[in-house]
């Protein structure tokens, strides 16, 4: 039986996260139902997410937002990332949080190409997790970041 992808997008995303998601899982090559939410804002994600889990028999959510620049917007996505959490532990499930802040970028082209990155890099985080608890082991302690350049590994 195939597994299933959650995707919860919002309506304030200046991104389409959720085709950039679709598009990585077929890149990807992964063999899984794609279950999608869309909800207006970043607060909406945690309830849409455990419903996906909960009532759609979702193995795993990508939550996808794009925080605006403002404190205010800074706060709502700190809330809406203890509901995720909170979502995680109440369902026993993996909810990967992709958010973008919208001044990350010093221009929109920047931008784009942040969210793109981070984006893809989560999908195919969470298709690993699809695959078991080791699969992503081998990168552990390498400073891996998604949509920005890695660290690297202190030595």
């Amino acid at each position: 039986m195939k597994k299933i992808v959650g995707i919860v997008d919002t309506m304030f995303a200046s991104v389409d996260m959720y085709s950039i998601v679709v598009k990585s899982i077929k890149d990807f090559g992964a063999s899984v139902n794609i279950e999608r939410y869309t909800v207006p804002g970043v607060k909406d994600l945690p309830v849409a997410a455990k419903k996906l889990i909960e009532e759609y028999n979702c193995n795993i959510v990508l939550a996808l937002g794009m925080p605006g620049p403002e404190p205010i917007d800074k706060q709502c996505a700190h809330q809406a990332s203890q509901g995720i959490i909170i979502a995680q532990l109440l369902t026993n499930t993996h909810i990967i949080e992709v958010f973008v802040y919208l001044d990350e970028g010093k221009d929109d082209k920047q931008l784009y190409q942040i969210a793109k990155n981070r984006i893809c890099e989560h999908t195919i985080n969470a298709l690993q997790l699809l695959e078991g608890k080791d699969t992503l082991s081998v990168n552990a302690g390498k400073g891996i970041r998604q949509g920005s350049p890695n660290v690297g590994s202190l030595k």
